[in-house]
């Protein structure tokens, strides 16, 4: 599956849909053929290149706790 995605994101002529805003409030693309997100800047009406994942909330909660506890050591 891996392998297919790949293939695709390289042939892929990326038909982007309408720009959308996140739950973080960062703006994105995605194409309609492959997935493929893009970050979207408004102000230069252009992407600005790949949409890099956030870390989920949960390991954001729990590196805050690791750091909470080696500074009570």
């Amino acid at each position: 599956m891996r392998l297919l995605k790949r293939l695709l994101q390289q042939t892929c002529l990326h038909r982007f849909a309408w720009p959308r805003t996140d739950a973080f409030g960062r703006n994105y693309q995605i194409c309609l053929d492959c997935g493929t997100a893009y970050e979207y800047d408004w102000d230069g009406m252009r992407q600005t290149g790949r949409l890099k994942p956030l870390p989920s909330l949960a390991a954001a909660e729990n590196a805050s706790q690791k750091s909470a506890e080696w500074s009570r050591r």
